[in-house]
């Protein structure tokens, strides 16, 4: 297994869900969340491709995110991924910042799937 690989599914298996129990995202205000998808669009998209269809980085699309708990998802874009190119963003976003980030992915996430076409 591929090391960033074997790295997410540990994150995955491993990460306590009740650590971030109390991140509420939805507290966020209406500006920040606009905010915060311009960064998810720019920022991550310069690795993820500018529609998260992939480039240095895998492509983000919703049904693989959707694989991924909320919280697995929240630590791994607050601490990034050990053996790869993903940086932590901790220094730059709140616990609930980046829980809405993650629950962007899961549930809102223009880019549904990677079709073959």
């Amino acid at each position: 297994m591929h090391l960033p690989a074997l790295s997410l599914l540990l994150i995955g298996l491993l990460f306590p869900a009740a650590a971030l129990a109390e991140t509420r995202a939805d507290t966020l205000d209406s500006e920040r969340q606009a905010e915060l998808k311009t960064l998810l669009y720019q920022d991550c998209g310069s690795c993820h491709g500018m529609t998260l269809r992939g480039g240095l980085g895998p492509a983000l699309p919703r049904d693989r995110m959707e694989a991924f708990s909320p919280e697995a998802l929240t630590y791994i874009i607050q601490h990034g991924i050990p053996g790869s190119a993903m940086p932590g963003w901790k220094t730059l976003l709140s616990d609930a910042e980046a829980r809405w980030i993650a629950d962007h992915l899961r549930t809102d996430n223009s880019l549904e799937t990677l079709q073959q076409d």
